[in-house]
């Protein structure tokens, strides 16, 4: 198959084959949106979302998608997070009445048989059952009773619809504050009643009668007459023949009952409804005679079926008759003449129109029955009536489908009623263009929001104005016909009047207005002529649905039959009490508007909102005067309706027919466990395709795609989204008061990081595309429910705390009653306590009862008071309930009053204009008249002459024969000139003819090349604009594709800013881990020195103490051997316990002193730990002023370029002076380093060499003790021991000062360390900083050369606004005083009106005539316009004074910004000076600190020669001290030789021995 390329649109992808919202497709044009469809209804999902539209097409089965728990699947969710269905726009519009507090609409729109009413009822059964009622006045079984009642009294069969609606209504739930079905009523309008009498071939009646007829019982049967049924009836009304029918019919029928028993209708009710059913069908088995039988006299054709009507109407057959046959005539000419002038009135009988009998009947017929629909209405409400206070309502609108006979195979035209439904449809679509495109562009044009779309076709108002166009001389009651244009209801109410007006008059005016002639083209026009004369074309729904309607017979639809009046007075007089007093009752009330509304009656405040408002539309301007006419009723009555829905929020649902012949058989639903045919699963393409181009759902759809259709005012919005930027709350306070509301959205908007193509800020709201503020929405859900728990969580506890104070004090009472308690044991036996306590009671009981019995006495008197007061305030409640009923049905009686004064005022003006306006005309026609009068009288003079000369000239020639001759050859002569000239004029009369003849066929053969040219250039054009829109609607769908792929580049960009934030967090903490590690690990390392050198030292000191302990064991067991020895001497004894108690001092003071080390080092660890804090303190103290800085050289960048070209020399300068210092500093670190290594070198060896002399000293000297405790007597020996002594003590004391002093410096070259690793530290920071300032110094000079430009334009422009604000101030002191003129001439015209509507409240208190009214009220009009457009002015003025004062607050709002951007620039200038200052203080105190370091340098240096000299002379020391001691080896060894091998090995000499062998060992050791 080959397919034009421009015929070809793109695909979605499959997986959007079953979107659930057709604007959320990826291409949207015709094809995909079908295609979604189609797929959707294969899978028995009807329902889609449309934007903010709902799309349904009608299943044609009863699916089980409406049971009581899919309805709670969808309670209390948002539109958003639910499933397209019926109970999603319930849902949402019950949501947005409980937010906003506004009225909400529901209205469907489709074709006849697409299940409107079905969704209607599925809609109010939602609202009911979740919403809920106070005390379940408003039940689901109470409404399906309401439904079922509609059906069987307004629903008939149809050939779109085997249960077709045949009338409009409104069903109206009224809410209380708490969200709860408060009261409802229902309004009916449009009713189809002339379907009882007359109806298209093959459809029925109502339901109810072939209810009646199969399921009445045989007692109701013989009371209305039905044991023998009429063969034949004038309407068409007839009992089923089939016996399954018949038992479906008498099954309704119960079911009726049932309904009505539900909504408390008596029985005594149902049987007046039975009667007047029962009179209606014998009305029609009477039937009436033809025209012309029994002398044209009009009668029943069988009186006794006529009998039976009387009968169960409770009247005689004589009032029945005289009030459908009698007084027609007059009737009738009484309306033609009030339409047609006095002129008519006086014409007689034969100038009225004849009426036969069988529109007599039917008329009859079709009151009785409109009454009879009114009074069912009026019950339907008094069961759904409350008295309960309502706050704001849901009105759900269902109407009859369009109607086109020829979707239904049916030749014939469409009737009047089909044509009105038709219109109804087409009106409730142009609302749904005017909301959905009208309003939504003259919004985004008032908020200054630019938007591309494509032309959007304007809304079908020619073929709704081909219906009811008015006129501007509609009020006017003339005959003639003018070229203004009007629509057909108009021209049928004046056909109806028009002496010779008919069907074809009516259609050659009609076309004359909007139609063509031709018929050819019907995209031109929307009003085509028919096949035959009566019958012509309109296409309804842009177009794409076009109806053909027969016009014969609809004049009888604008004419006035009193039969149809006369019903109700005839039902009003009936003799039946259930019948009359039904109606009477009725009667009183308003419960029917002009004869076409019904179901106004209720007592709540919205009901009578909603009554007046419909009597309003009714009592304006043309409806003041056109509402008794039968045509005008359809505009008025569809005219009320638009205006109801129009004041409130409207959700439209669009219901889609599947397919044609679906709905032209039987009654195709299936029950819910039956599976539909395959056969209902398939669509009507074409029908479905014609049924989006009528809705113009894909202009929808693209205006959706593309505008924003979500929309708040800046102060709602910021009150409502506030809650998720809680910083900016905590920035301005909880009292801030907001100024600008638009500057506080952006802020707002700023905080929500929303990409600026997914909204837009207007002047006074700001816009979102779609789906951004359900977003915002579910955020701020998110945040409340955290800010709840919070605060649940803070509120237990503070219950928590005040429950344990209550237990503290519940405690400190139970202890006070135990103390009590304790106490009154105590006196309980006391004598006198028992005295008191038996006399006090006796003393109090004489009081007590008193004062009990004026409390008694009290109380009655109080009881008595409120009482009275209850029965006063029930009093006064129901008197001001009455009296603002009593108000309201005032108020509406004196609006109609008013408007009817203003239209009869306005009625007669234009009927004086327009008789002056004849009048004229007369008066021209009077001279015109006369003129030609005289002008034919002058002609017949001069014929009369032209005779007698005539005759006088043959007279003459039979007279006179030789003059005779002479005459009649000239006679002859002129005669053959005569007819020669007239062949040669016939002759070129023909040679013109054929002339022209030729050029008309040439003319002709380039009109029809011209329109064959025109015809193709059209076709051509239509296929360029078919693929212009196809390729703006593709550019379209990539914009919004490419803007969905912006905000989630948006949203990923967003969500990776968060992650890399988190990231470097992360690294940062890591980091921070990492350097605490390290940190860590280096003062383990330290930690782990010092332990070891304490260790050391331990084991050290362990060893002295093991020294001592064996020395101190050896002098006891020498202090044992002299004991024994009898040659002891006591005065050694004692030196020897000196000594003990000597080296046991010493060994506490060494105890002492380790505790000592380990104190300090406890505090070294402490003041390590408080070091690290004060560095890490430090550390954050820089990278809080490196943040400083660095904001700090920003700001310097854009204003301090010059002060930077003045720092250079000093930057130079300061870069030498580093070089120098770093220079010294690296000479200086080499000496440090090379003196360190020196000073450890040369330490390491002294203290081992010193520790090898101090053990081998040590060990000599004990060996010295020993020698010389056995050498008692030798006196010089004991003193060589002391000089010992005392030189071992000192080279002790020496070596502990030398451990001390490289201990010492040992921390000095540490902290020397620390502070160059400092210093390094610090110099580098200020390299980069200084090359960072190098580096930026170009950049900043360009552009303060630029900001420099800036600021002189900037200085102009504020001299210029400077005069400007000077002008404008003197504007505004003008403006000032013309306001005060303006607001005194306001006064004034103020006390004027007051004046003047004192004075016309005077002259309606004292009943001043209407036209005296009239004129003041004029006057009064005149002034109020008068004040209006001194009000606009002041309006004006106002503006205009707050624009320039706007204008003066920005220029000093920019003055403001300079002076304050120059005093910041100062300021940076002042601290520039401070950086080079500090600059400068950090070089010197680097330089103090250099010197300081060489200072400590030399004095470590110092030290170490001091140290030198100290070992050299230790050295020196030792070696006196080996050189004394192998003195004494020498002399001890001399003096031993002579002693025994045993004493020698039992002598101390062994262990001297033992000695030397051990400390040789220990040097070889180490």
């Amino acid at each position: 198959m080959d397919v034009d390329e421009d015929d070809i649109e793109k695909a979605n992808p499959p997986s959007y084959d079953r979107s659930e919202d057709l604007a959320s497709l990826l291409y949207l044009n015709e094809s995909s949106v079908m295609h979604c469809l189609r797929q959707r209804y294969g899978g028995n999902l009807i329902h889609s979302y449309a934007g903010t539209n709902m799309v349904v097409i009608n299943p044609l089965s009863t699916p089980s998608m409406y049971s009581e728990k899919v309805m709670h699947m969808f309670k209390g969710c948002r539109r958003e997070d639910s499933a397209p269905h019926i109970y999603s726009v319930a849902q949402t519009a019950y949501r947005n009445l409980l937010t906003t507090r506004q009225d909400q609409s529901i209205v469907l729109l489709g074709k006849s048989g697409s299940g409107k009413t079905t969704n209607c009822q599925h809609l109010v059964q939602y609202l009911v059952s979740i919403a809920g009622s106070t005390g379940k006045l408003f039940s689901a079984e109470k409404w399906q009773a309401v439904y079922t009642i509609l059906e069987a009294f307004g629903n008939s069969s149809t050939a779109m619809n085997s249960n077709a609606s045949r009338f409009s209504h409104v069903v109206s739930l009224d809410f209380d504050q708490t969200g709860q079905v408060a009261s409802a009523s229902i309004q009916t309008m449009l009713l189809e009643k002339l379907r009882v009498s007359k109806r298209p071939e093959a459809e029925s009646t109502f339901n109810v009668f072939y209810y009646m007829l199969a399921g009445a019982d045989s007692s109701l049967r013989t009371e209305l007459h039905f044991n023998h049924l009429a063969e034949n009836s004038a309407f068409g009304i007839h009992p089923h023949a089939k016996p399954e029918d018949k038992q479906r019919l008498a099954q309704q029928f119960t079911k009726l009952q049932a309904a009505m028993k539900v909504l408390s209708i008596s029985g005594e009710e149902q049987k007046a409804l039975w009667l007047i059913l029962g009179a209606i069908y014998h009305l029609g088995a009477a039937g009436a005679t033809k025209d012309g039988d029994e002398a044209g006299r009009r009668q029943f054709a069988r009186h006794e079926w006529a009998q039976k009507a009387a009968y169960l109407l409770g009247c005689t057959l004589e009032e029945l008759s005289s009030s459908i046959f009698k007084h027609q005539t007059k009737g009738l000419q009484h309306a033609t003449s009030f339409r047609g002038g006095p002129d008519e009135a006086g014409q007689g009988d034969g100038s009225g129109p004849k009426v036969s009998a069988l529109e007599c009947l039917e008329a009859m017929a079709t009151g009785l029955y409109s009454e009879l629909f009114t009074l069912l209405i009026s019950l339907i409400n008094r069961a759904l009536k409350s008295s309960q206070h309502s706050l704001c309502s849901i009105l759900i609108v269902d109407t009859p489908g369009f109607q086109n006979p020829r979707l239904a195979q049916q030749h014939r035209g469409a009737t009047f009623e089909e044509l009105c439904q038709n219109y109804t449809q087409e009106r409730l679509q142009t609302l749904f263009h005017e909301r959905t495109f009208v309003q939504e562009l003259e919004r985004y044009k008032e908020e200054n929001i630019e938007l591309a779309l494509d032309d959007i076709e304007s809304s079908a108002s020619l073929s709704v104005a081909a219906v009811d166009q008015a006129s501007t001389q509609a009020l006017v009651r003339t005959l003639a016909r003018t070229d203004e244009a009007r629509g057909l209801l108009w021209l049928m109410e004046e056909e109806a009047v028009q002496p010779g007006g008919s069907e074809a008059t009516m259609l050659e005016r009609l076309f004359s207005y909007y139609g063509s002639a031709q018929g050819v083209n019907k995209g031109a026009n929307l009003l085509l002529r028919g096949a035959k004369p009566h019958l012509f074309l309109l296409g309804h729904s842009y177009g794409t649905d076009w109806v053909e309607y027969d016009t014969q017979g609809w004049l009888s639809h604008a004419k006035h039959n009193p039969a149809a009046q006369n019903a109700a007075s005839l039902l009003q007089d009936s003799q039946k009490k259930n019948i009359s007093g039904l109606f009477l009752g009725r009667a009183t009330g308003a419960t029917v508007l002009s004869g076409s509304i019904a179901g106004l009656e209720g007592s709540s405040q919205l009901a009578l909102r909603r009554a007046t408002s419909m009597r309003k539309t009714f009592t304006t301007g043309v409806a003041a005067v056109k509402k008794k006419s039968l045509c005008i009723q359809v505009k008025l009555q569809v005219d009320a309706l638009i205006d109801m829905v129009r004041r409130s929020k409207v959700h439209f649902v669009h219901c889609l027919l599947p397919k044609a012949e679906a709905v032209t058989g039987g009654d195709l639903r299936v029950t819910h466990g039956d599976s539909p045919d395959s056969g209902l699963m398939t669509l009507d393409l074409g029908l479905l395709r014609a049924q989006l181009r009528g809705s113009k759902l894909l202009d929808a759809l693209r205006i959706y795609r593309q505008g924003y259709p979500d929309h708040m005012v800046f102060s709602e919005f910021r009150r409502r989204f506030d809650v998720l930027a809680p910083h900016l709350s905590k920035k301005h306070g909880r009292h801030y008061i907001v100024t600008d509301e638009k500057r506080a959205v952006g802020e707002l908007m700023e905080s929500l990081e929303l990409e600026k193509s997914t909204f837009h800020m207007g002047l006074s709201r700001v816009f979102f595309r779609a789906g951004i503020l359900s977003r915002l929405e579910e955020q701020r859900d998110v945040q409340t429910r955290r800010n709840i728990s919070m605060f649940q969580a803070t509120c237990r506890g503070y219950l928590a705390r005040q429950a344990f104070k209550k237990r503290k004090i519940q405690d400190l009472a139970i202890r006070c009653i135990q103390k009590n308690i304790k106490k009154n044991r105590g006196v309980k036996g006391w004598p006198w306590w028992k005295l008191f306590t038996t006399v006090r009671p006796l003393i109090e009981v004489q009081l007590t009862e008193e004062q009990i019995r004026g409390k008694d006495e009290e109380i009655q008197q109080l009881k008595q008071r409120v009482e009275k007061v209850e029965k006063e305030r029930n009093e006064l409640r129901l008197n001001s309930d009455r009296l603002e009923s009593r108000i309201t049905e005032l108020s509406s009686e004196l609006a109609d009053e008013r408007n009817t004064g203003e239209s009869a005022s306005q009625l007669l003006e234009t009927e004086t204009s327009e008789r002056l306006r004849l009048e004229k005309d007369m008066k021209d026609l009077q001279a015109r008249f006369d003129s030609m009068k005289k002008q034919m009288e002058s002609m017949e003079m001069e014929v009369m002459e032209a005779r007698l000369i005539r005759a006088s000239e043959l007279n003459g020639d039979l007279d006179d024969d030789d003059t005779g001759g002479e005459w009649r050859l000239k006679y002859e002569r002129a005669i053959r000139e005569i007819e020669f000239t007239k062949k040669r004029l016939q002759q070129e009369s023909e040679d013109k003819l054929e002339v022209e003849q030729q050029n008309k066929r040439q003319l002709e053969r380039r009109i029809s090349d011209l329109q064959a040219e025109n015809d193709e250039s059209q076709r051509n054009i239509q296929q360029l604009k078919k693929k212009t829109q196809r390729l703006t609607s593709e550019l379209q769908d990539t914009k919004l594709h490419l803007e969905g792929q912006q905000s989630r580049n948006h949203d990923l960009e967003k969500k990776q800013r968060k992650f890399d934030s988190e990231l470097s967090g992360a690294q940062e903490e890591a980091q921070r881990e990492k350097t605490l590690r390290e940190k860590l690990a280096r003062e383990k390392d330290t930690l782990a020195g010092e332990v070891f050198g304490l260790r050391q030292q331990l084991q050290d000191k362990d060893l002295e103490v093991c020294a001592v302990n064996l020395k101190l064991d050896q002098l006891d067991a020498e202090l044992q051997d002299l004991n024994s020895q009898e040659s002891k001497d006591e005065a050694s004894l004692a030196k020897v316990k000196k000594q003990i108690r000597d080296m046991e001092a010493k060994v506490k003071d060494q105890e002492e002193e380790l505790d000592e080390q380990a104190g300090t080092i406890q505090m070294l660890e402490q003041a390590k730990l408080r070091l690290e804090m004060e560095m890490e303190r430090l550390r954050q103290t820089h990278a809080k002023e490196i943040e400083n800085k660095d904001d700090e050289v920003e700001e310097i960048r854009q204003s301090c370029s010059k002060k930077l070209k003045q720092m250079e020399v000093q930057l130079e300068e300061e870069h030498d002076e580093k070089q120098k210092v770093l220079k010294d500093r690296r000479e200086l670190e080499s000496k440090l380093l090379s003196a360190q290594d020196q000073v450890r070198g040369g330490d390491v060896e002294t203290e081992k060499r010193l520790r090898k002399d101090l053990k081998r000293t040590k060990a000599l000297l004990a060996d010295a003790q020993i020698m010389l405790d056995h050498i008692k007597n030798n006196a010089p020996s004991k003193r060589e021991i002391a000089q010992l002594k005392n030189q071992l003590e000192e080279s002790e004391f020496t070596c502990a000062a030398a451990v001390k002093a490289r201990k010492s410096m040992e921390v000095e070259i540490e902290d020397l360390h620390v502070q160059m690793e400092d210093i390094s530290k610090t110099k580098q920071a200020l390299e980069e900083q200084l090359s960072r300032l190098q580096r930026e110094k170009n950049d900043l000079q360009s552009r303060m050369e630029e900001d420099q430009e800036d600021l002189n334009e900037l200085m102009k422009k504020h001299k210029a606004a400077v005069s400007q604000s000077a002008q404008n101030l003197a504007q505004i002191s003008d403006l000032q005083a013309q306001l005060e003129d303006a607001l005194k001439e306001k006064q004034d015209i103020q006390e004027k009106l007051q004046a003047v509507q004192s004075q016309l409240d005077f002259q309606e208190q004292s009943m001043v005539e209407k036209s005296l009214v009239s004129r003041q009220e004029a006057k009064i009009r005149e002034l109020e316009s008068k004040l209006e457009f001194e009000r606009t002015q002041v309006k004006r003025l106002e503006t205009l004074v707050a624009r320039l004062k706007e204008n003066l607050e920005k220029l000093t709002e920019e003055r403001d910004q300079r002076s304050s951007s120059e005093n910041r620039e100062k300021e940076l200038n002042k601290r520039l000076h401070r950086q080079m200052r500090d600059i400068k203080e950090e070089m010197g105190e680097l330089a103090k600190k250099e010197s300081e370091a060489s200072r400590k340098k030399h004095e470590l240096e110092m030290d170490i020669e001091s140290l030198e000299a100290a070992n050299q002379s230790l050295q020196a020391d030792l070696k006196l001290a080996f050189k004394r001691i192998g003195d004494l080896q020498a002399a001890i060894e001399d003096e031993m030789e002579s002693d025994d091998n045993e004493d020698l090995i039992n002598s101390p000499t062994g262990r001297i021995r033992y000695f030397y062998d051990r400390s040789d060992e220990e040097e070889e050791g180490e």
